[in-house]
């Protein structure tokens, strides 16, 4: 037993992998909210706005493919597509495919705005990133942590 009378293999706090990563989100989280501020959106909301803005250039999105897309809980998807859709960033249609489903796309504000976040959030994680030596071989190992995903 190490870790001050804690049962755990590590000898410092600061060598679990599990602590890091959850020190460095909070951190990191922290500093998108802080870009993402000025321009009225939620992390969440930039994520699922700019992967609609993504995959619709494939054709029809349903919620379904977003949630998919984004690694996002469907049913917190649904909520945050209502707000976005009554700030008019993003709009429903029938699916052309399926009657039952709805097709969802990013109104020309949607976009607009998507684009300003992006970059925002592009520049902020150039930013957080920056001590890293090779970003390339973070986001491989980051991809392997989230089971090979390759967004879009």
């Amino acid at each position: 037993m190490t870790g001050h009378g804690l049962a755990t293999e590590y000898e410092a706090a600061e060598d679990s992998p599990g602590l890091l990563l959850w020190q460095v989100t909070n951190r990191w989280q922290s500093a998108q909210r802080a870009a993402l501020k000025p321009l009225g959106l939620t992390h969440v909301q930039f994520v699922l706005l700019a992967s609609l803005v993504w995959l619709r250039s494939d054709g029809a999105v349903t919620q379904r493919m977003l949630a998919d897309h984004a690694a996002t809980d469907p049913m917190m998807t649904s909520q945050v597509v209502r707000v976005l859709e009554a700030r008019g960033l993003i709009e429903r249609t029938h699916h052309p495919a399926d009657r039952r489903a709805r097709s969802l796309s990013a109104t020309a504000r949607g976009r607009r705005l998507a684009d300003k976040a992006v970059l925002a959030v592009e520049a902020c994680d150039g930013a957080f990133f920056k001590p890293l030596p090779d970003t390339g071989s973070f986001v491989r190992d980051l991809r392997a942590l989230s089971g090979g995903h390759r967004a879009g």
